[in-house]
């Protein structure tokens, strides 16, 4: 897979492919990134990327025209069907369901905002969806597209050691994890649950998707809210609350 990033830093962005499993996966070259700096199609001396608000107001707006030709740029380079995204506090909030669609995609272009964001006109004229990470505001983009990039090449068939780590992470059934327990079995009291050293699959897979369901209850109702439970789910749901002291 083939990720573009337009960025005002982009040895920021880089360092993504420099670590952990992520930097693997580029390593074997299993997933590639470009990077395009919109300071290099600025016209003037300065390399201006950036002005006043029409309208008056605070901050300064990144401009269309660097904006515009950096993507241009990049998009010429990626394979068809590569939507331009652009990390933004409108955006559609990213979830799992969105990082599986990008990663069966052949290409995806990032563009990080900066200042107050973009002229609306890039949006309208260049951009294919809009993404946000949350509620919440940063300084720039770059680290939303790092993120993004993260996220997505996790799924990508090759990357992980284990086939199943992926499917059994977070939010993959759209639920949270289940705990984790290693070495020691005991440590100050507190012992790994007796199922888990069972040995017994069936029981474990059990226990592991009931903690599941009632860990999300509880810390994120609205996602089990979106489940539809079914029966064998409600008795689970009910027998992590009678287990754990709680009321449903």
């Amino acid at each position: 897979m083939k990720f573009g990033a337009v960025t005002l830093f982009p040895e920021r962005v880089n360092d993504i492919a420099g670590y952990g499993v992520v930097g693997r996966a580029f390593e074997r070259g299993i997933v590639t990134l470009t990077c395009e700096n919109p300071r290099d199609y600025a016209r003037d001396a300065h390399r201006t990327v950036d002005d006043r608000p029409y309208g008056g107001g605070p901050g300064m707006v990144m401009k269309y025209e660097p904006l515009a030709a950096a993507i241009d740029s990049i998009k010429a380079a990626m394979p068809d069907r590569s939507p331009v995204v652009y990390l933004s506090p409108q955006g559609e909030l990213f979830d799992q369901a969105m990082a599986r669609r990008f990663s069966e995609l052949p290409g995806v272009v990032l563009v990080a905002g900066r200042y107050e964001g973009v002229d609306e006109r890039l949006i309208e004229s260049h951009v294919d969806e809009e993404v946000s990470l949350g509620d919440f505001v940063m300084s720039g983009g770059e680290i939303a597209v790092m993120a993004v990039i993260d996220t997505v090449t996790r799924l990508i068939p090759g990357v992980l050691g284990d086939a199943e780590s992926a499917e059994q992470d977070s939010f993959m059934d759209g639920l949270l994890d289940c705990p984790h327990y290693t070495r020691p079995e005991e440590i100050s009291g507190r012992r790994v649950p007796p199922v888990l050293l069972s040995g017994d699959h069936a029981a474990i897979g059990r226990w592991r998707y009931k903690q599941a369901l009632g860990r999300s209850f509880v810390k994120r109702p609205e996602l089990v809210e979106k489940l539809k439970l079914d029966g064998e789910q409600r008795l689970l749901l009910e027998e992590y609350l009678r287990e754990s002291g709680r009321r449903s």
